[in-house]
């Protein structure tokens, strides 16, 4: 807390030195941008901020991001049903969207099987997901896990429990960096990534 600041301003500086990648000088100009601005303004980002904590939850389908029962992928007509891309968080599908050659719909397992910090299988999505796939509308399972311990893990313990369900079970091509998290990936490569795609 700085003496010099009032205690509402010290406030709204700590609270934009907690987010990720802020430091104390930006969380300063941040606040001061805030405080300088035209009130209509500054409440544009308040209410965004109160809106994306109030209407956002997830799809009740495949449990990406969604404002409605439903997301707009999953709602889309024009989706591939019988695909099923499998990712580790909702930021990984915007990230796949942005290349432009995805037809299919996804399952947000919101996580990875890791046992040394606690993650089980039962705290992910994926009997919902296999619920999916016991339906019957099924043909092909893309995983699109992270191409690392956790993320190859995860997707090896879903192909044992769809191994005997008549899916095919696809994961993306290597042309992803080990290691490196899907959101980071360049459209080239996961243009590459996809088009490429092997039979698990």
């Amino acid at each position: 807390m700085n003496p010099a600041y009032t205690k509402s301003l010290n406030i709204l500086i700590e609270q934009f030195a907690s987010l990720p990648g802020i430091g104390p000088k930006t969380a300063e100009r941040l606040a001061f941008y805030i405080l300088k601005a035209r009130p209509e303004d500054a409440m544009k980002l308040a209410n965004a901020i109160s809106d994306v904590k109030t209407n956002i939850h997830q799809c009740k389908v495949c449990y990406n991001l969604a404002e409605t029962e439903v997301c707009s992928i999953c709602a889309d007509p024009g989706r591939d049903q019988g695909v099923i891309c499998v990712v580790e968080q909702p930021k990984d599908v915007i990230s796949l969207e942005k290349t432009g050659l995805c037809k299919w719909v996804y399952h947000v397992l919101n996580g990875h099987i890791a046992p040394l910090e606690g993650v089980e299988p039962d705290d992910l999505t994926i009997d919902a997901l296999i619920k999916r796939v016991r339906g019957g509308k099924v043909r092909e399972i893309v995983m699109a896990t992270n191409p690392n311990l956790e993320g190859d893990g995860t997707s090896l313990y879903i192909h044992s429990l769809v191994a005997g369900l008549n899916v095919k079970v696809t994961r993306l091509a290597r042309g992803l960096p080990s290691g490196s998290p899907i959101e980071f990936a360049s459209g080239g490569i996961l243009s590459d990534a996809i088009l490429n795609r092997s039979e698990f």
